[in-house]
């Protein structure tokens, strides 16, 4: 067998840059890149190792290890899971600012690479600078807290452990069921440590996604389900896209009539004006997808883990009969809510579940009442995003100047807040991957991180970022990594002075507006934050604008620019869409001085009644 000398590092850099993926028929890297911050802990050994594979294996600096993380997960998820990058840290802060990442990457299912630098294998520095000391456990390390949130997790403390830690990662990193973070911390003395590899480790490595066949007994349990069926409705999740099964979904609603609603992850998986969609489905649903979800006698959920924003809390499908089909490539979600199970790939499970339906069709007065729900929520839409001369507009209507000055290839990239519900039900995505929503983990932060993200998976579209004052204040970093790297966004910068979605939702719950909105925090001075100003300073193009009427001109002209640009427009902290959504739990509490508490909980209590708990 021969053998190649080199140290842990520029083993693992060398493997990294000869994993391959088949994209419908062309051959690219599998990992795009390499995001780095470097510290003590990283830079003399995979710094290195990463120098020298700089032309196979670009390294992206960032200016937040979080953000870094944040931009590889959504350039995984822009890229249908079929690309990934690596994300590498210094020991110590660095290495934990990527926790919270690592989170949005296990709870969306989506393949990032974690590479933080560790304590030294050999101990003789103990404790190392920014070693954290575990009073009663000698072997924990402060990359212990990846555990919970990485679909696998390794400490490699001898040269040769990366061989088989490698082959383990990319089994899960390239697994439809089982995708998502893997962390590999790398003890930062062995990183330098040389071994004699063997050269067949470093050879080329083409992955295609694997698509996972329904068993055929679970097909004929799902078929004789449906074809029982009156009333049947479609939830599609993020596993259609994942899938590239958008073609298939249209192909089979349209064929046996099932009107459809999208999930926060599934949105966009079918057109806005294709017959079948209804929209956005839950809590923050539109009133067509919801009347039909509430109604209908079966249900079938593909590709989406049924979190309770889909269901209302377990309260959404109203139907004493109902019955859920899950079609999912992960068995622990295809068995949730009692679900009749389907173990596949959304895209072969709905081909082989079609051709088992045979010519079966829903009745014609289900697919009837599906076009009545859906023109008549068109018809309530309008009402809110159209434009308006208010000095402080909503949220909708500033969507709607958004989408009007849209063009049918571009993506819009949101996370956390109140716009998320207020996209969900109003932004209209013309092309499968137009609509880019983290509200799995809901983490504000992402959103400028993640624009940067999505332009790399496909500079080709153009990238529209809306984040609010709160989340943007939170990490805004990358903005300047934008500029830095020539990934043109625009940022559409809704500033309602505080936290306004969780202002609405602790008066609904009874609450006084309390340490929300920036009036009622406690302070000595109102902050009066200039973001058109700050976001110029990070080397942006920036305007403040005032009115909808404004904020069409800037859009044109962001258009048109050759780098980012950050529109900051102020909005009315208290309006949201009236229309559509659903009840959601959020629990009340039992006892209060407040009588606005003790109505609220009135209210609760009564909702809780019509959850199907375990059901």
């Amino acid at each position: 067998m021969s053998t190649i000398r080199l140290t842990m590092a520029q083993a693992i850099a060398r493997f990294l840059a000869a994993q391959k993926a088949d994209i419908d028929g062309e051959v690219l890297p599998l990992f795009a890149g390499v995001w780095a911050i470097f510290g003590h802990g990283n830079v003399a050994g995979l710094g290195e190792a990463l120098y020298g594979v700089r032309d196979q294996l670009p390294t992206y600096r960032a200016h937040n290890e979080q953000g870094m993380a944040h931009a590889a997960i959504a350039f995984a998820k822009a890229s249908r899971r079929r690309r990934m990058m690596v994300c590498t840290t210094s020991i110590g802060p660095g290495a934990t600012n990527m926790v919270t990442a690592a989170a949005v990457a296990h709870v969306n299912r989506l393949p990032v690479l974690l590479l933080p630098g560790d304590v030294f294998a050999n101990r003789r520095p103990d404790p190392v600078l920014q070693q954290i000391e575990d009073f009663s456990d000698g072997t924990v390390s402060a990359n212990d807290c990846f555990r919970p949130v990485s679909r696998y997790f390794d400490r490699i403390a001898r040269p040769e452990q990366i061989i088989p830690a490698l082959r383990r990662a990319m089994a899960v990193l390239t697994d439809p069921a089982d995708c998502g973070p893997v962390t590999l911390a790398l003890c930062q003395d062995t990183q330098t440590e040389a071994y004699d590899y063997p050269e067949s480790f470093f050879a080329e490595k083409v992955w295609t996604p694997r698509r996972i066949r329904p068993d055929q007994a679970e097909l004929t349990e799902a078929t004789r389900i449906l074809r029982g069926a009156k009333k049947p409705f479609i939830v599609a999740g993020g596993g259609v896209l994942y899938s590239g099964a958008e073609g298939a979904l249209s192909d089979f609603a349209k064929k046996h009539g099932l009107p459809t609603g999208e999930t926060q992850a599934g949105k966009s998986s079918l057109a806005h004006d294709d017959a079948a969609n209804l929209g956005a489905i839950g809590v923050t649903g539109t009133g067509a997808a919801n009347a039909l979800a509430e109604d209908a006698d079966v249900i079938l959920a593909v590709g989406t883990r049924l979190q309770d924003f889909t269901t209302g809390s377990w309260a959404l499908f109203k139907n004493p009969d109902r019955r859920i089909v899950s079609l999912n490539v992960q068995p622990f979600d295809a068995t949730k809510h009692n679900a009749a199970s389907l173990v596949a790939d959304a895209k072969a499970g709905l081909d082989e579940l079609s051709a088992a339906l045979g010519a079966w069709k829903a009745p014609e007065a289900w697919t009837a009442k599906a076009r009545d729900e859906k023109a008549r929520w068109f018809e309530q839409t309008a009402r809110f995003t159209d434009p308006t001369n208010a000095e402080l507009p909503s949220d909708a209507q500033v969507i709607g100047a958004v989408q009007r000055n849209a063009q049918a290839s571009d993506v819009v990239v949101c996370a956390a807040g109140g716009l998320p519900g207020e996209l969900h039900k109003h932004w209209k995505a013309a092309q499968a991957g137009g609509y880019h929503m983290e509200y799995g983990y809901s983490c504000m932060g992402y959103e400028i991180a993640g624009g940067i993200g999505v332009k790399m998976a496909d500079p080709s579209r153009d990238v529209t970022v809306m984040v609010g004052d709160g989340s943007y204040l939170m990490m805004n970093s990358e903005l300047a990594t934008s500029v830095m790297l020539g990934l043109k966004l625009t940022v559409v910068l809704l500033d309602n002075r505080g936290y306004g979605c969780i202002n609405r939702l602790q008066r609904a719950t009874g609450g006084e507006s309390f340490n929300n909105l920036l009036q009622h925090t406690r302070h000595v001075t109102l902050p009066d934050v200039d973001f058109a100003a700050h976001a110029a300073s990070l080397g942006a193009l920036a305007v403040k604008v005032k009115g909808i009427g404004e904020l069409e001109s800037a859009l044109k002209e962001a258009r048109k620019a050759e780098r980012s640009t950050v529109i900051v427009i102020d909005t009315d902290p208290l309006t949201s869409t009236d229309a559509g959504g659903h009840w959601w739990d959020v629990a009340v509490p039992e006892v209060s001085a407040r009588p606005q508490v003790n109505d609220a909980r009135k209210s609760y209590e009564n909702a809780l009644a019509a959850q199907r708990v375990g059901d």
